[in-house]
């Protein structure tokens, strides 16, 4: 009920009197101004993800055994009792304030020369009395000091109570938490770990690891220590009330009356700002959309020199968020302000008719009217902060919902059952009748259709075929990874569904293309293969997988640890490994996946032969993609499609003309140049990876694979890296950064010192409210024991309209810090925000390879951390400012009226400050002890969710729940000690303003008898005081958002630090005027700067004159694109040099350099805005008039199409071009190409993804532009190439034949075989 919060949240930091003391994570004031909104926007964006709550709160304890329960009912009847110990307290207090108010009453009758004291009675004296001839006999004088001793004993009897209950409360919910947790831990891991591996594939692992870590956590925030705060302030809210009805019914009724305009303010508060906040993050979201398009479209950026154009384009969005952000401060300013006010008059009205029920009809005592006041007080506050434990149990029961469907959800293929048959005797004839397989992931894609294949026992059988064929896939059915939706797999005539899958898997060793090894030792990781494995069988595995020498060559020898993912063993070694392990298992079958394709020659050779020796005798299946791996397989296998199409020896296959000569045909060119350039260079060792067909098809399911010829399928992600940047689904990766320091922060807010001066003195205003408030307090007190009445009813109503005037003046400066501070604030951001993305863009283009700098997170970075920064400055101030003068007007105001009491109770401040800061602290959790218990344990179900395929194979899933469980039992021992410790601070934190006022109210009463200092002097003190405390308690606990902001800011600092390789904003640089496009390429090697290990070029030489056109031709990832786009100088050559005109391309001025360039790319990038604002794009270095924009469209064939459309040049092309055709989207690419002339035109496969209609359109409308321009042309049709000058085919990152297409055909090489056979170079 966001109303009590906020209702009380401020009572509460007003009457922070001595007795409201249990603050709360409320707020105060100043700090609305940052933490709601934030709050708000966590909820608003909280709801959209959590699924729906289908777990009831009491369901949440379903795991709790007897023992838990017990603890939970004990700590839940601690609770209630120390919920009751506050309202007791106020009891003692209204007892106390009488007895000093009596006390003052009676020293003011003795003050009066006609009275005396005898034999401690007040009487007349003698003179006066004589004449009515009677004694009147007075009260007797009390003696105060006596009477406070008293009090001091209740409130060390109720402090000592507090913490032992506060102990037992909060640590045995937390222990009875831990012990709950630990199992549900157990549970689920074991669970997940049970799962098919379908389910695997729709679940995301990164999403598994937060939920056992963040999810479980918030099932633990929901059943530890909230539920007993929770039951404790709710008791206290109960209690509250009733001793304000009990004692006094009118005023309760007065003050309840009053409470519905602050509830009123608190709900049009939370609404308004919940509107702004969707204002302000939807004016946000289109900058976002800005930022995003830019940076996913950052290639076509930088070609076409548009930064500065962006930046301003950027900023222009950033404006009216800005404008919402200022309201929204503006408004919360206004309420919070609004609040105080209503607060303060009701302090006012309580007062005044409270005073005259004491005075005018004499039914309350004093102290009768604070109980009744603060009963309702405390009560509405602790209603308050109850309700935001409500929060946490809706948090945990979203987070529970998922992780027990997990806990319930039978698996369909249950690795752990021991149903199922075990044959006695197995041959291994493995036979595919009419499957039919789609993957989980993606039921629209068919992946086998109507495969029947038979695998004979003892041969071996090579499964050949382009990527995405399904030849993976069939394996993976062979293990049971995966059941088939139509048809069967059949083992020996058996179908394997009837088989016991972890005997069915000891049957099989599987060897993948990229082993996956365990972070331990040689020996263990042979170990995984077969359990109690002897040390004889692992040594003769290791030597007939060729892998014994290499092992024993090392220092620790098996007993070597191989890393992270066998980070520290090479390719060989690792496969040498999984090979050794695979024959552990001494398998009847063999399944080996591209086994060797991630080699170079050598190792190749290595492995190759230890694969020969353990096929024999063993039903083998090879899936293999070098020729020289498969010709001597029994039989060859070649998939389409998901059928078989082919099968027989090579040189029957051969014949065939079919799949497999396509390959092999490719194959033997590429290899053949190869082989002499490797006798050039023996000592270069070529390390060529690939990624897995069928892996990478899951990991891009967004972009279709038709490639024929994965003999490389690296060249995919090339492409992916070209055009969509580098696999974003990666987890980033946190990089630790110094805290920047506050001065630099608040350099770039310079600008703003009048709003932040301003809003400084709003600030300190507001912190002068709370020992003023004690100030007014105290003198009520004192008014009650004036004796004469007109003087008493004048001085009431004197102090209740100082409490109005006190209302006014908060409300305007509230106004004024919140305004202040939140323009202060957003102009900060946007500066930043801004100079973020200008450094974004000024970035060379191998820094967006990193995937830590993936559009996503780039994006969330600007929108993030930028407003982050804020925590240190603006609002961040006014809290620093609001509570230092709260504390230095609270302590100066003190030492005036005693400074003897004022230096007893500053004793007890450290304790209060820390209490308060323990509780605030507390509120936020110690998530992070938490969280680095956890690590070890999220590092072994990290390696196992990560690595789920090779254990499944191996069938070790037990070995890694039992694993991980021994693990768990460190964070529960953990877990016990901080209930213990925990619990401990909790009872200390509740008893300390116990102990404070019993000591300072018995010393109060030794001044006010021995040392005669009034009364209400004592009050004074001891509220101020205390208050300024717990204020300085809250200042401490917002340290956290103040760390935060200086690591965003440091991480922003960063980014504008960062000095680009290659910079894009600078001038320097040749620049020359005749441009006359003449390029060498001179022996260049490159390799991308995210992956080192992979060469892409190998020593590329080609040339081109001045107005030549050279076609690259050769199969996907040889090194064309990337030629391209070292001639943008998107990156620099590792070695050898690019000459334009004669200047080395590393010394040109990238400006000058890019502005000379035309692009005109596959998937052409257009920008989410009209016809005409994308073909100006072509060139922003000038203003561009309408007469060029329709030249150039003319020229790109494309103005007759644009006069059709109804808005003409002015019509949106959408998101990314998403209105138009591609042969469309390719010519408005052509004219902006053109619009800027260039000298050197680029044209990367411009026109392969056109139907032939629109090709013969758009090749019409290249011709014409290629003219006069020395061009460079990629093309996989051979069609479009063929009057090129030069013909440069490539192979492994260098060319194997150059000329033009009569001389390439006559010599009858690669480019011959590729025209005549036909085939699509992919």
């Amino acid at each position: 009920m966001p109303t009590g919060s906020v209702k009380l949240q401020s009572i509460k930091k007003l009457g922070q009197d001595n007795h409201s003391y249990d603050f709360s994570d409320e707020e105060p004031a100043g700090s609305y101004t940052t933490t709601t909104t934030s709050k708000d926007n966590d909820k608003n964006q909280g709801n959209d993800e959590q699924p729906a709550i289908r777990v009831g709160f009491f369901q949440l304890f379903r795991f709790a055994t007897c023992k838990d329960v017990l603890m939970m009912v004990l700590g839940s009847v601690c609770a209630v009792l120390h919920g009751s110990a506050q309202p007791l307290m106020l009891l003692v207090f209204g007892l106390l304030t009488d007895t000093f108010i009596e006390y003052d009453i009676e020293l003011n009758e003795l003050s009066d020369d006609r009275k005396e004291c005898v034999n401690n009675t007040i009487q007349w004296k003698k003179n006066y009395t004589e004449g009515i001839g009677l004694m009147t006999p007075l009260n007797q004088l009390l003696d105060i000091e006596y009477e406070m001793t008293l009090f001091a004993f209740y409130y060390v009897g109720i402090g000592a109570a507090v913490f032992l209950l506060g102990y037992f409360q909060i640590s045995l919910w937390v222990t009875a938490a831990a012990r709950q947790i630990q199992l549900v831990r157990k549970l689920y891991f074991s669970r997940v770990m049970r799962m098919e591996i379908g389910w695997f594939d729709c679940t995301s692992v990164g999403e598994l690891n937060t939920r056992m870590s963040d999810d479980i956590n918030k099932i633990n925030d929901a059943i530890a220590d909230q539920v007993a705060i929770f039951l404790q302030r709710f008791t206290t809210f109960v209690c509250g009330f009733c001793i304000g009805f009990v004692k006094g019914w009118k005023l309760t009724l007065v003050i309840v009356a009053a409470s519905p305009m602050i509830g009123v303010g608190a709900g049009l508060m939370a609404l308004f700002v919940a509107k702004l906040t969707g204002m302000e993050l939807q004016a946000y979201a289109k900058a976002g959309a800005v930022a995003d398009e830019v940076l996913t479209s950052i290639r076509t950026v930088a070609a076409f020199g548009g930064e500065k154009k962006e930046v301003q384009r950027y900023d222009r969005n950033l404006i009216s968020a800005q404008r919402w952000g200022i309201r929204k401060g503006l408004i919360i300013g206004f309420f919070t302000g609004y609040m105080w006010l209503i607060i303060f008059l009701c302090y006012g009205l309580a007062f005044w008719y409270g005073s005259s029920l004491v005075v005018n009809t004499g039914e309350y005592t004093p102290g009768t009217l604070l109980q009744v006041f603060f009963g309702v007080l405390i009560a509405a506050m602790n209603l308050g902060q109850a309700s935001s434990c409500l929060e946490a149990f809706a948090a945990g029961r979203g987070a529970a919902t998922l992780i027990f469907e997990t806990i319930e959800r039978e698996p369909e293929i249950d690795c752990l059952s021991e149903a199922g048959y075990k044959l006695d005797r197995v041959k291994g004839d493995i036979e595919f009748h009419n499957v039919t397989f789609f993957y989980p992931s993606r039921p629209d894609v068919k992946i086998l259709d109507q495969l029947s294949v038979a695998v004979k026992s003892g041969e071996t059988t090579a499964f050949v075929g382009p990527s995405g064929a399904g030849k993976s896939t069939a394996i993976q059915l062979i293990q049971r990874f995966y059941d088939p939706k139509e048809g069967m797999v059949t083992l020996d005539g058996h179908d394997i569904r009837g088989l016991n899958i972890q005997w069915l898997r000891s049957l099989i060793g599987i060897v993948e293309q990229e082993p996956v090894l365990f972070a331990t030792t040689i020996a263990e990781n042979l170990r995984y293969g077969r359990p109690n494995v002897s040390m004889e069988d692992i040594v003769s595995a290791a030597k007939e997988a060729n892998a014994y020498n290499f092992i024993m060559d090392l220092p620790q020898q098996f007993d070597t640890l191989v890393g992270e993912g066998g980070g520290q063993m090479s390719g060989g070694q690792k496969q040498r490994i999984a090979i050794a392990r695979a024959l552990v298992r001494k398998p009847r079958i063999l399944l080996l996946d591209m086994a060797t394709s991630a080699l170079d020659n050598e190792s190749e050779a290595i492995v190759q032969e230890a694969l020969d020796n353990v096929r024999k005798g063993r039903t083998t299946i090879s899936i293999a993609h070098r020729l020289s791996t498969i010709k001597n397989a029994d039989v060859i296998v070649g998939f389409e499609h998901g059928r078989a199409v082919e099968k027989g020896k090579h040189n029957e296959l051969l014949e065939r003309k079919g799949v497999y000569f396509t390959l092999v045909t490719l194959q033997s060119q590429g290899d053949k140049a190869l082989n002499e350039k490797a006798r050039q260079k023996e000592q270069e060792r070529l390390n060529l990876s690939r990624a897995g067909s069928y892996r990478a098809s899951l990991r891009y399911c967004t972009f279709p694979i038709t490639l024929h010829f994965n003999y490389l399928l690296l060249c995919l992600l090339v492409y992916n890296i070209y055009f969509h940047g580098p696999d974003c689904n990666a987890i980033p990766e946190e990089e630790i950064v110094e805290p920047a320091p506050v001065g630099r922060i608040l350099k770039y807010n310079i600008p703003e010192w009048p709003y932040m001066l301003f809003g400084s003195f709003g600030a300190a205003i507001n912190g002068g409210v709370n020992p003023v408030y004690s100030l007014l307090f105290s003198q009520i007190l004192a008014t009650f024991s004036v004796t004469d009445p007109v003087a008493q009813r004048k001085e009431i109503d004197s102090i209740c309209l100082f409490f109005v005037m006190v209302g006014v003046v908060s409300f305007f400066t509230q106004m004024l810090q919140g305004y202040a501070f939140s323009k202060s604030g957003e102009l900060l951001t946007r500066r930043l925000r801004r100079l973020g993305f200008h450094a974004m863009l000024g970035q060379e283009i191998g820094w967006f390879d990193d995937h830590r700098n993936s559009p996503g997170a780039l994006t969330t970075r600007l929108a993030t951390d930028a407003s982050q920064v804020q925590g240190a400055t603006g609002s961040q101030i006014g809290m620093i400012v609001n509570s230092l003068t709260n504390i230095g007007v609270a302590v100066l105001m003190s030492f005036y009226f005693s400074w003897k009491l004022t230096l007893l109770i500053l004793c007890f401040l450290p304790f209060i400050a820390l209490s308060g800061g323990f509780q605030a602290k507390m509120l936020t959790g110690f998530a992070k002890q938490d969280k680095e218990a956890m690590e070890v344990a999220g590092r072994i179900s990290g390696e196992a969710l990560n690595n789920i395929r090779t254990i499944a194979g191996l069938g070790k899933e037990k070995i890694f729940v039992d694993m991980y469980e021994a693990q768990l039992d460190g964070p529960y021992q953990a877990a016990l000690k901080k209930a213990k410790v925990y619990g401990a601070c909790y009872g200390f934190a509740q008893c300390v303003i116990f102990l404070t006022n019993s000591a300072s109210y018995r010393f109060g009463g030794y001044l006010v008898q021995q040392e005669g200092l009034h009364f209400s002097l004592v009050f004074r003190v001891i509220s101020a005081i205390v208050t300024s405390g717990t204020a300085l308690g809250k200042a401490s606990s917002y340290t956290p958002d103040y760390a935060k902001a200086k690591i965003s800011a440091a991480r922003f600092f960063q980014l504008l630090d960062r000095v680009p390789q290659i910079s894009v904003y600078s001038d320097t640089g040749d620049k020359w005027d005749n441009f006359q496009g003449n390029i060498e390429f001179i022996d260049c090697k490159f390799t991308y700067p995210t992956r080192p290990d992979i060469q892409v070029l190998n020593g590329l030489n080609v040339s081109v004159k001045p107005g030549q056109t050279l076609a690259f031709v050769g199969s996907s990832g040889c090194g064309k694109s990337t030629s391209v786009q070292l001639l943008e100088r998107f990156y620099d050559p590792d070695h050898g040099r690019v000459l334009i005109d004669g200047h080395d391309s590393t010394g040109v001025s990238v400006p000058f350099l890019r502005s000379k360039i035309g692009i005109v790319s596959q998937e052409p990038i257009l920008f989410d805005c009209s016809i005409e604002e994308n073909i100006k794009y072509g060139d922003n270095s000038r203003e561009i008039s309408m007469n060029e924009v329709i030249s150039a469209a003319k020229k790109a064939q494309l103005h007759d199409f644009v006069m059709s459309l109804p808005e003409k040049y002015d019509t949106n092309v959408g998101a990314q071009g998403s209105q138009l055709s591609r042969g469309q989207k390719q010519r408005i690419a052509i004219a902006r190409a053109i619009i800027r002339d260039p000298k050197i035109l680029l044209l990367d496969e411009a026109t392969s993804a056109l139907d032939t209609e629109s090709e013969k359109t758009v090749q019409e409308a290249l011709d014409k532009a290629r003219e006069g321009r020395t061009c460079i042309v990629i093309a996989h049709r051979l069609s479009t190439i063929q009057n090129s000058d030069i013909i440069a085919v490539m192979s492994r990152g260098f060319v194997i034949e150059k000329g033009p297409h009569d001389q390439l055909m006559a010599l009858k090489g690669a480019y011959y075989k590729l025209v005549t056979t036909g085939a699509p170079i992919s």
